[in-house]
């Protein structure tokens, strides 16, 4: 039987995120999320214009 052994690093406390955590990381990642598709659609763009 094999045995899987896990190394786990916690950054910060284990408890809750306030509401203006969660926000802020929402935020975050909308943000994050509307740059790459900004940037896939350029690719993309790009992709068209040099064929």
């Amino acid at each position: 039987m094999k045995k899987i052994e896990l190394d786990v690093d916690f950054i910060g406390e284990q408890s809750k995120l306030s509401k203006e955590e969660e926000k802020a990381i929402s935020e975050f990642f909308q943000l994050k999320k509307s740059s790459n598709q900004r940037r896939k659609s350029s690719k993309n763009a790009e992709k068209k214009s040099s064929k």
